[in-house]
């Protein structure tokens, strides 16, 4: 049986970041994420405030942000489609390998990614 680091490397799982405007866009790229095959699972979660500067102003925003669990062979395709259907100019789109994890989960993750 493989240990969970191992697991993880024989995936190669990602959990992908991305910021969203509202709790309706955040829903409707969840859905479209997972219907499309290219996440397993999203989870939209509760606001948050966010700080940074845009167009040399410092702004800050309320927004809601998603983590989909994919594959890293599925992530420059799902970089792609959250990019294209995404209203910001410049979306949060970054990934962060998964070190470890359930052995069962992360085959059912990988099972999920049907790109």
């Amino acid at each position: 049986m493989n240990t969970p680091e191992q697991a993880a490397t024989s995936h190669r799982a990602v959990v992908v970041i991305c910021n969203c405007p509202d709790a309706a866009v955040a829903d409707r790229l969840a859905a479209g994420l997972v219907e499309a095959g290219l996440a397993a699972c999203v989870n939209r979660l509760a606001p948050v405030r966010s700080t940074y500067r845009w167009e040399g102003r410092i702004e800050t925003a309320e927004e809601v942000p998603l983590m989909a669990k994919t594959t890293l062979a599925a992530y420059p395709a799902l970089q792609d489609w959250l990019a294209e259907h995404h209203p910001y100019e410049l979306p949060e789109i970054i990934a962060l390998p998964i070190a470890a994890g359930l052995p069962a989960y992360l085959d059912w993750l990988d099972a999920g990614v049907t790109l």
